[in-house]
């Protein structure tokens, strides 16, 4: 494998739509209150995507220096754990992915808020560098927080609340209280995506130590936690459907919440965690279907 497949790999492209799903949210919220701008959508993307890439860098050595990535592990192999780049490497992708992240969130915020603004700047750049900060301490260091089963708060906190709503703020500089339930519906299918990942990964992570949520709880309360989760989602992006005075086409993003409701029965079905692998990229691309459907509903048919 040459280099350039090894860091796509390290990259894992296939997290990035989930990590999209929220920014995609935020613009169709602005876009209902009648604001659009697509530098700003376009950075926000591109900042988002630096954001994830960089988790992903720092996940793949923050798991592997660990040893949590043994070969007992469910799931494709990691970039380190199979030795397609050593340590050394993935360390210096991390920095310069840090620079990168750096230079899209400044750009973000001269474009939102230009050059006389004070607070809103310092905030948002203080934002960013709390979220580059989560990014890389999921896995990496001895208070690597997803090791003490906080990684589902982060998520929730980061793809969704700080995602949907930080990004609709960054277009109409305020933030309604009836555009926290969207917010709260894509943080938690993607809570449930960590979730599923920790279900599949529950024996290994408890032999090495990595205490998630799912290992604490155990398999059949972690299945009880990823039903509530998910039927709540849809509960709160219902409820917004309802209170807003958009097309009737809105409810279309329901359809989305199909193959969720799928994916719960096989779940529920599912007594064997190498069975819960195939589910992880249902429920993410799902999430972004889900996304994508608001968006359009929102954005195009006011």
């Amino acid at each position: 494998m040459t280099k350039v497949k090894a860091w796509l790999n390290a990259a894992r492209l296939r997290t990035l739509p989930l990590s999209i799903s929220g920014i995609i949210v935020g613009t169709a919220l602005a876009a209902y209150y009648g604001v659009t701008n697509i530098t700003i959508f376009a950075l926000a993307l591109c900042s988002t995507i630096g954001l994830q890439v960089t988790s992903n860098f720092a996940n793949d050595y923050g798991d592997g220096v660990k040893g949590t990535d043994g070969d007992d592990r469910i799931g494709p192999k990691r970039a380190l754990q199979s030795g397609l780049l050593s340590a050394a490497e993935l360390k210096k992708g991390i920095y310069i992915s840090i620079i990168i992240n750096a230079v899209l969130i400044v750009s973000l915020i001269i474009t939102s808020f230009g050059l006389k603004e004070i607070l809103y700047p310092i905030l948002f750049l203080m934002l960013g560098s709390f979220a580059i900060w989560a990014a890389i301490k999921y896995t990496v260091g001895k208070s690597a927080y997803g090791y003490q089963g906080l990684g589902d708060v982060f998520v929730f906190i980061f793809f969704g609340l700080v995602s949907v709503l930080g990004s609709m703020f960054l277009y109409v500089k305020f933030i309604s209280l009836i555009s926290v339930l969207p917010a709260i519906a894509i943080g938690l299918l993607s809570v449930g995506v960590l979730n599923l990942n920790n279900m599949r990964d529950i024996k290994s992570d408890a032999a090495v130590g990595k205490n998630t949520l799912a290992v604490k709880m155990g398999w059949s309360r972690a299945k009880n936690y990823h039903y509530t989760i998910l039927v709540l989602s849809l509960l709160c992006l219902f409820c917004f459907l309802l209170t807003t005075n958009a097309s009737q086409l809105r409810y279309v993003s329901l359809v989305g919440y199909i193959p969720v409701l799928v994916h719960l029965r096989k779940v529920a079905l599912t007594n064997k965690a190498v069975d819960l692998d195939p589910e992880l990229k249902k429920l993410a691309l799902s999430t972004f279907f889900i996304a994508l459907l608001f968006f359009i509903s929102y954005y195009y048919f006011l």
